[in-house]
């Protein structure tokens, strides 16, 4: 069974380019094409039994690890690494990578003739499939049997841990977020606004489909057409004007929220607008409107639900009030976060930017205190905490790049790994189910850490 034997199952047939325009024209067709394609659901390989529960704790599933994008793990983090192996994937990396719950690693690139990739633990490659172009923009999402959600051109896309495809599911954009929702069905956001939540095995909307940008008018816009997969995606690494939806969405089971990033067309900033999902619709609940020049990093709630934290291009770092948007402070850092947040049980904050440094904040309620800063170490990556007190993240040391290994409460170096002949920067920082440390930089290159055992 091959998912390319008809090579139109990636794009919309007879899509026509829309070009990027700004206010009411591209916001309405955004919605149209959602509108099009909302009772649209191709399956394959799938069934009408839901029987695979998702395995929180075990890997590392999402971009940032769980549904609240924690950027932590329960799993405990060794404090002496080595290089295990590292290899070119022959192209660019934009997402992070994730690693399943017997160490299986997924990531998404753009070459010839893969899109997506997946590795043993060991090194040994799994598989490769094709995808559209901009899968590699997409993240992926694993559950429990390994199974992994990707979105690309125009889709959100399911195989199973060998890269047989297991369904396909039409979308307007590109999916910019893939979480799991709290009974276990898959959230889609696209770039161009789109919200969807789709059945984990057979990809079928279980909701209607919600449009963050607004719902088309028919009436006074009939013939409005097909926007292109990738409208505003290149504005998405950055949370420029272009892209509607930059970051990726948190996900509170408990509650059902949702918090997303919206910069709507000709609005002077970008908003964190709060969703939930109810089991049979998903509804709005408040807009913030307060992220200057917009925001590169995405959401984190806090554990208790209580608080979402983000960051915005203007170099803040602010915490809302998840029940009315209301904001909590305000922390100027000095640089513009980026990435993720990495958020602990304890209010331990430890944010991204490739423009800063490592540093740790603690959220007191109402306000937030320094813990401590490492300025000597120019971050090239995102920071991630794990159990017993154990940090990790890539830093410029020299002419190149090293894995830190740092103590969460002090901020000290404990130990450090370089990555040879690593450039630029890396995408994100995942931790495997038995403490392995896996990063990607974003010019294509795979680095594993695995724990060193000490007699």
């Amino acid at each position: 069974m091959s998912r390319w034997a008809a090579p139109a199952r990636r794009t919309h047939p007879g899509a026509p380019a829309l070009p990027a325009a700004p206010g009411t024209r591209a916001r309405r067709a955004v919605a149209l094409a959602a509108a099009a394609v909302a009772g649209l659901v191709l399956t394959s390989c799938g069934t009408d039994v839901d029987d695979i529960t998702q395995g929180p704790g075990f890997g590392w599933t999402a971009a940032h690890n769980d549904g609240r994008n924690s950027g932590t793990t329960a799993v405990e983090g060794s404090r002496q690494l080595g290089p295990a192996w590292q290899r070119p994937l022959g192209g660019p990396v934009a997402a992070p990578v994730t690693v399943g719950s017997q160490g299986q690693m997924f990531v998404t690139t753009r070459t010839a003739n893969c899109a997506i990739f997946s590795f043993q633990m060991s090194g040994r490659k799994r598989f490769c499939n094709q995808l559209g172009p901009n899968a590699v923009a997409a993240p992926t999402l694993l559950d429990s049997a390994n199974n992994v959600y990707v979105g690309d051109d125009s889709g959100v896309n399911s195989d199973n841990y060998l890269g047989q495809p297991r369904w396909r599911t039409p979308v307007a954009g590109v999916p910019v977020t893939l979480q799991f929702t709290g009974d276990g069905h898959v959230l889609s956001i696209t770039q161009t606004g789109q919200v969807d939540v789709l059945e984990r095995q057979t990809g079928k909307r279980m909701v209607p489909t919600v449009q963050l940008l607004g719902e088309p008018d028919f009436l006074r816009a009939p013939d409005l057409t097909w926007p292109a997969a990738g409208q505003g995606l290149d504005d998405c690494a950055t949370g420029g004007p272009s892209c509607a939806v930059a970051t990726r969405a948190a996900v509170d089971g408990a509650s059902g929220r949702i918090y997303a990033t919206v910069w709507e067309p000709g609005r002077p900033a970008a908003a964190l607008v709060a969703l939930r999902y109810t089991g049979d619709r998903i509804e709005r609940l408040w807009s913030a409107e307060l992220l200057t020049e917009g925001a590169a990093a995405g959401p984190t709630v806090s554990a208790d639900g209580s608080t979402v934290y983000v960051g915005d291009n203007s170099g803040r770092l602010l915490a809302l009030d998840t029940a009315d948007g209301r904001t909590r402070w305000v922390h100027e850092l000095g640089w513009t976060p980026r990435g993720g947040l990495s958020v602990d049980a304890d209010g331990l904050i430890v944010p991204a930017g490739d423009e800063g440094y490592l540093l740790a904040l603690r959220d007191t309620g109402d306000a937030v205190e320094p813990v401590w800063e490492r300025k000597d170490l120019a971050l090239r990556g995102t920071p991630v905490q794990t159990a017993g007190g154990t940090g990790y993240t890539v830093a410029a040391i020299g002419d190149g790049l090293t894995l830190i290994t740092f103590d969460t409460e002090t901020g000290a170096t404990v130990d450090s790994d370089v990555l040879p002949d690593a450039q630029g920067t890396t995408t994100g920082t995942a931790v495997g189910p038995e403490g392995e440390v896996v990063t990607a930089t974003r010019i294509g290159e795979l680095f594993v850490f695995t724990p060193v055992s000490q007699g």
